[in-house]
């Protein structure tokens, strides 16, 4: 029984390597089979990302793009043939396994953390710049002020903080303004009206 199933699986690999042309030089491999590999490798590494982190897909930290970079370096080789498919699919998955190895550390512990992915730096603190910190984060005004007009904000005096994010965005609170009240008088005989602008 078990050798029939070994025999049978011998003669599925063996033609899962012809129809991929894994059994020949690089040379030889057709258009075909080429573009097979780039189907068969995108999909694969779709399950990989869709299992390593969300964070992929969305802002991310150098910590992730580390992990995108490298994977699409090594899957890379499983497409031309450069490398065999299987050890390098392999691979892939031992990265993505110790990214999310690295992000359950980061999680679950006070010093991982900080140590992989970066600490967010306060920039403003009650609408005054933090000098200091600017040049830590080898941040200059343009650059922050930039970052305050994608927010509507022109002035750093308006901004209760401003920090610059471990994946290298920077978040503004701005300060809470006080209500403006105006009294408006109608036309004579008719009640004032009061006007409140945030």
């Amino acid at each position: 029984m078990i050798d029939t199933w070994w025999t049978v699986l011998r003669a599925v690999l063996e033609q899962f390597n012809s129809i991929l042309g894994f059994d020949r030089e690089l040379s030889d491999v057709n258009s075909a089979q080429m573009a097979l590999r780039a189907a068969l490798t995108y999909t694969l590494a779709l399950l990989l990302v869709r299992i390593g982190s969300k964070r992929f897909l969305s802002q991310a930290t150098a910590f992730d793009v580390i992990i995108a970079i490298m994977l699409g370096s090594i899957l890379s080789r499983a497409i031309n043939g450069t490398a065999p498919f299987l050890p390098t699919i392999l691979a892939s998955a031992a990265l993505v396994g110790l990214h999310w190895l690295f992000a359950a550390l980061a999680v679950n512990t006070s010093f991982f953390g900080p140590l992989v992915k970066g600490e967010r730096r306060l920039l403003i603190e009650d609408g005054k710049v933090l000098e200091d910190q600017m040049r830590a984060a080898n941040l200059s005004e343009n650059d922050l002020k930039q970052a305050l007009h994608a927010q509507s904000l022109r002035d750093p005096s308006r901004v209760k903080r401003a920090y610059l994010e471990r994946d290298g965005s920077i978040s503004v609170i701005p300060l809470e303004r006080e209500p403006r009240i105006l009294d408006v008088a109608a036309e004579e005989g008719m009640h004032t009206i009061r006007i409140k602008i945030e």
